[in-house]
């Protein structure tokens, strides 16, 4: 029997996230939660609709999923995001000790990795899953932007 359940399943849900959050013009990052195969949260970039720089997709992600498991580690749980984690999302992935991370595009300028930003020591990450889909994303909404 095939698996379906793979990381690209569950990134292009991510990104189908992303493509909402474009259509509402907010920077196009999606983040959806799993675990057990099963979405536990989903959510989008909302920092522009809530007035709060804190509302990235990861952080949105984190808290519905805290809330779905009761609790406030991510243990079991796997984060889908279209683009690379900033430090803030980052810092808070670190204190749910999420077991693992699937991100699509790099953000070269503001990403964890460029920053030095640590992730938990026993947190999985596996980069660059439809990282061309979701950097392409990314670019035609800055590039709507500067028409």
């Amino acid at each position: 029997m095939i698996n379906i359940f793979t990381d690209e399943y569950f990134m292009k849900k991510a990104y189908q996230e992303a493509q909402l959050a474009f259509e509402k013009g907010e920077i196009p990052v999606g983040a959806l939660i799993v675990i057990d195969n099963k979405v536990i949260a989903r959510s989008h970039n909302l920092t522009e609709l809530l007035h709060d720089v804190t509302a990235h997709a990861e952080m949105q992600s984190i808290t519905a999923a805290a809330n779905y498991l009761g609790g406030k580690y991510l243990k079991g749980c796997t984060l889908y995001v279209t683009l690379e984690p900033c430090q803030m999302c980052a810092g808070a992935l670190y204190w749910s000790q999420i077991s693992k991370i699937v991100f699509g595009a790099r953000d070269e300028q503001r990403g964890y990795q460029t920053l030095g930003t640590q992730l938990h020591p026993k947190t999985e990450v596996v980069q660059g899953v439809l990282a061309e889909e979701c950097a392409q994303l990314m670019k035609d909404f800055f590039g709507s932007r500067r028409k």
